[in-house]
């Protein structure tokens, strides 16, 4: 068993990540699951079914990490609004290094998959002048 991933974005974010990371990894040591969110979300509790599907696929027991690209945005609050009794960590800012750096640690738990996460976004962004 390991941690669930789930790129929770707007619309075609997190599956061009998912993308690039496949073409970097190759083969992906978690399972990923991408839920994407369309900018102008009609019905809410559509979008929040699905997503709870989405998320009892991708949890085998460890949780689920998920990896919004905004903080505050309907992808990032929807996140939020997983069932009772599901353990899911959130982490705001996705980027290309953070979701690799996750993936190249899958044996670690949720909570420091989620360090991880907030580490490997933030060491990817460098300002060369």
């Amino acid at each position: 068993m390991s941690v669930g991933i789930l790129l929770i974005t707007h619309v075609g974010i997190g599956s061009s990540m998912l993308g690039a990371a496949r073409r970097v990894m190759r083969l992906l040591t978690l399972k990923v699951g991408v839920f994407e969110v369309p900018w102008e979300v009609g019905d809410a509790q559509i979008c929040t079914r699905t997503l709870r599907n989405e998320l009892r696929e991708l949890d085998e027991g460890q949780g689920v990490l998920a990896l919004a690209d905004i903080y505050g945005a309907t992808p990032f609050n929807l996140a939020a609004e997983h069932e009772p009794g599901r353990t899911l960590l959130r982490v705001a800012g996705l980027n290309l290094p953070m979701l690799l750096r996750v993936l190249n640690y899958p044996e670690k738990n949720l909570r420091e998959l989620a360090e991880i996460a907030r580490d490997g976004g933030r060491s990817g962004v460098i300002l060369d002048a």
